[in-house]
């Protein structure tokens, strides 16, 4: 079962690409972030005729997340992160696929740091934080797959001195990932890859791309269950160098 995890940066613009990758690569169960799409506007015919079922929780011009799964529809099991009645933010969507729960998020960025948009992102990963709490002990395998927007160490960006400044960066959040990995959450990338030099996103200025001056900020997080599971891990860096692409390359794992 290949579950993987994709930030589109806009479904409807990207679709080709999208499409093209599905076609390659068919993923069992896929979590897009970043749809910038309101509800209706999820290309929902399209996702359907490349053979996947689809639910979405979208947002007009930003953010937003959905989970496909290839040949059957995604069961819905929670909708939006629980512990804030006013976030208005589509960031958390979470289905059972074929004996595996699947939760796909989009957690935020958080910058300029200091400031409301830093604190709402320390809000959002404790109320994430406890909801993992609650997932980790299941029975059954539990992926959290998305955009992390954490990096989580220096060995997951190009030039750690350039983003001691950054809210990617930031102690507070890079210690919540920890705090995860601690509890008994396996980062299912570096698990399997623990030496190698990994990134899932590169800038579209300077040059990023070509120069590989990224970042791993795109993770699968596994429970036990599914840890046990877990065979194979890679990012597929060929989408990002496609045409009018996303800025962002899929990430994906093998449960057996």
């Amino acid at each position: 079962m290949r579950i993987a995890t994709y930030n589109v940066n806009g479904v409807n613009g990207r679709l080709p690409v999208l499409l093209t990758w599905l076609e390659a690569t068919a993923p069992d169960v896929v979590c897009l972030q970043e749809l910038k799409a309101s509800d209706e506007k999820f290309p929902r015919q399209a996702v359907a005729e490349a053979g996947y079922g689809a639910i979405w929780h979208g947002q007009k011009s930003w953010n937003g997340v959905a989970i496909l799964a290839r040949g059957c529809d995604p069961v819905e099991t929670r909708r939006g992160l629980p512990g804030e009645p006013d976030d208005a933010h589509s960031r958390y969507l979470e289905a059972a696929v074929n004996g595996v729960l699947v939760g796909c998020l989009y957690l935020p960025n958080g910058n300029p740091k200091p400031g409301p948009k830093f604190d709402y992102k320390l809000r959002w990963i404790a109320r994430f934080e406890a909801l993992a709490a609650e997932l980790l002990p299941l029975k059954e395998p539990v992926v959290l797959a998305g955009d992390y927007n954490i990096i989580p160490t220096e060995a997951d960006v190009y030039k750690p001195e350039r983003w001691l400044d950054d809210a990617l960066f930031a102690p507070e959040a890079r210690a919540a990932y920890q705090r995860m990995l601690d509890g008994g959450w396996t980062d299912a990338l570096r698990h399997l890859h623990p030496d190698e030099r990994i990134f899932t996103f590169w800038d579209y200025f300077r040059n990023a791309f070509p120069r590989d001056a990224g970042l791993r900020i795109d993770h699968l997080l596994l429970n036990a269950a599914a840890s046990r599971r877990l065979k194979q891990a890679g990012v597929d860096r060929s989408v990002r160098a496609m045409e009018k692409t996303s800025d962002h390359a899929p990430v994906w794992i093998e449960l057996q």
